[in-house]
């Protein structure tokens, strides 16, 4: 990534008080180094950062916004497990391993099946960075689709956010995340002013 192109973790209001937050965020840069975001061609590393913003506003503490900030590393980069773990912790790890896709499972839909389920199961913080996630995920859903993307593409995604969402309405009702993710999915175009863009 051209050095204009990293995130400055001071820029993103990470100081003293965040040091995991700022290691991930470094870590985060170099892994997704070159990545781009399919609906703007922005680097990738904005939509993990953008996870980690969303926890650090919702009040998570400095372990919880590193995992929002690395929870992309295990399945879009060569990073292993044992190299979060080495860096940051067991802890990170595992809740970076808990909200990643499992590769040995082919069919998409399913992968997408087996880590709500997982996260359903895991509770705590696995919840919130994964509905950091999603929220990050719908807002840059809204930029395809104002771009023109419709079809099938964004039904399959919209009702993958929905899925998500119930998961989370069932297990963290009154979670602020839950709310804005709600708000989210509900604002975005209808499907057939998408569609038909």
């Amino acid at each position: 990534m051209a050095a204009e192109e990293t995130p400055d973790p001071e820029s993103l209001g990470c100081d003293d008080d965040l040091p995991l937050t700022q290691a991930a965020i470094e870590f985060a840069s170099e892994r997704h180094a070159g990545q781009r975001r399919r609906a703007d061609e922005a680097p990738f590393v904005l939509h993990p950062i953008e996870a980690g913003a969303i926890l650090e506003r919702s009040g998570y503490p400095d372990h919880v916004i590193a995992a929002g900030v690395l929870h992309d590393v295990l399945e879009d980069t060569e990073a292993k497990r044992s190299d979060l773990e080495e860096q940051f912790g067991p802890e990170i790890a595992e809740l970076v391993a808990t909200v990643s896709d499992d590769p040995s499972i082919a069919d998409t839909e399913a992968q997408k099946d087996d880590v709500r389920e997982r996260v359903r199961q895991a509770g705590g913080p696995a919840q919130a960075v994964y509905a950091a996630d999603k929220i990050s995920k719908v807002r840059e859903l809204r930029l395809m689709m104002d771009r023109g993307v419709g079809g099938d593409a964004v039904a399959i995604k919209r009702e993958r956010y929905r899925k998500s969402l119930a998961m989370l309405e069932d297990e963290i009702p009154e979670s602020e995340l839950v709310e804005i993710l709600r708000l989210e999915l509900e604002t975005l175009p209808p499907e057939a002013q998408a569609e038909g863009a």
